[in-house]
């Protein structure tokens, strides 16, 4: 895998922050006002203004890891962008297969299901380091890395996806009517 531009995970968050704020802006050409962190050791999401954390939201990655290959099964690291918003207005549950919903709705109370259901919203990531999680075998858009709703909301906070955030549904809505197109998503 090619090398990493990636902080020591173990640094206090501020030194984290700012060494992915300077990213951002070396690569934007501008501080991102609102931005993701997606803190994998954690199992947390961290919607930020600038330096300053407005919230933070359980999680769960990827079983596998941190890993940006193709068919690695791992949850990509470095900076990316959103680069889509799917579902808005779609009810809380609602099932997406690819990228479209399908018209049923998953409630917590419904049998249990062992597939990983894409629910409620999407937010498709764009990686934005060439070689790391933007270009052939390592891209994060054709791999289909999004944020998402799950029917496996116990598990939040436990690394457990193929490679996908999973958020709650709940939390999921929240943060979707928060972030635009374009925003900056870090995961380390």
């Amino acid at each position: 895998m090619p090398k990493s531009n990636t902080p020591d995970p173990d640094q206090p968050l501020h030194l984290v922050t700012r060494h992915w704020t300077e990213l951002a802006q070396a690569l934007s050409s501008a501080t991102p006002r609102r931005w993701l962190l997606v803190d994998v050791a954690g199992q947390r999401l961290i919607l930020a203004h600038g330096p300053f954390v407005l919230e933070v939201r359980p999680v769960s990655t990827a079983r596998a890891g941190i890993d940006c290959r193709q068919d690695s099964g791992g949850t990509p690291c470095g900076l990316h962008r959103i680069h889509g918003k799917i579902g808005h207005q779609a009810p809380l549950g609602a099932v997406f297969v690819g990228r479209r919903p399908t018209g049923q709705v998953w409630r917590p109370g419904d049998d249990p299901v062992d597939d990983d259901l894409i629910l409620t919203r999407i937010l498709t990531l764009e990686g934005c380091q060439e070689g790391l999680n933007r270009g052939e075998g390592v891209d994060s858009l054709t791999r289909y890395i999004y944020i998402h709703g799950t029917n496996h909301e116990q598990q939040v906070g436990t690394p457990v996806s193929h490679g996908c955030v999973r958020m709650t549904s709940a939390d999921m809505v929240e943060l979707f009517d928060q972030v635009e197109e374009g925003d900056p998503v870090v995961i380390v």
